[in-house]
């Protein structure tokens, strides 16, 4: 799919001005939101795997203090929902990790251009947490973590983006990438599906509403309050579903 901007897809077309040269591609080209959450996931997963002496993290402490865990919510303090964000940076192994940062790149190359730094930052977060609202739901039990809600939230909002500009999803890649997780997400064991499912909903109703529009001022306040509205109701939820 490559990363293309939302309105030059659409207008793409044949153009009597020479091509201007493409962008130099690598890891300097990454827009700083989605480099910024690359590095601290990173960090995180060598952070966890030095403290535990393994690759997947397992048996270490740090693993289990950022873990989402109904439990541990429900019978600790109101700050034990600092879980909620935490275990968005959380992975089992090098395949969790880079399954996830690669679809991560991919989307926010996509995104972040045409909403912005803050309107991404915004739509991650919100997306995150509704995928750490949706595992609670599901599976208060389960022992939680990854980035897989948040980037579920990245696919539905670029397929909501590019229905709003009359982009076939389809053609783009980005409704059989969809299918292809969702039936991942349901045939094989340990995948969170609440994770999954809550994220992909509250990527595609911030979505919906931030690439609605061209990006202005007034639009990236209305984005960015929507996507804070939509944070705070998951949190809300979390927290009455561990009580």
């Amino acid at each position: 799919m490559g990363a293309h901007c939302f309105e030059c897809v659409k207008a793409a077309g044949p153009s009597e001005q020479p091509r201007t040269p493409p962008r130099t591609g690598g890891w300097a080209a990454v827009p700083p939101v989605t480099k910024a959450i690359i590095v601290i996931n990173v960090a995180v997963f060598v952070l966890i795997v030095a403290s535990a002496g393994n690759l997947s993290g397992e048996g270490g402490r740090l693993q289990g203090d950022l873990a989402l865990f109904g439990p541990d919510i429900r019978y600790g303090e109101w700050w034990q929902l600092y879980r909620l964000v935490s275990s968005g940076f959380l992975h089992f192994g090098p395949v969790h990790i880079l399954f996830n940062l690669v679809i991560l790149y991919r989307f926010g190359e996509l995104l972040e251009p045409a909403l912005g730094p803050v309107r991404f930052a915004g739509l991650y977060l919100a997306s995150l947490l509704c995928g750490s609202f949706g595992a609670l739901a599901m599976s208060p039990h389960a022992f939680t973590g990854g980035a897989s809600g948040a980037v579920f939230g990245l696919v539905a909002a670029a397929a909501i983006g590019l229905h709003q500009r009359g982009i076939n999803v389809w053609q783009s890649g980005v409704g059989g990438l969809i299918v292809v997780n969702l039936v991942l997400t349901f045939i094989l064991p340990g995948i969170s599906i609440g994770g999954h499912l809550g994220g992909m909903v509250g990527g595609f109703l911030v979505g919906a509403f931030m690439l609605r529009v061209q990006t202005t001022r007034r639009s990236v306040i209305d984005g960015a309050l929507v996507a804070a509205i939509i944070s705070a109701l998951a949190v809300a939820g979390s927290a009455l579903v561990a009580r």
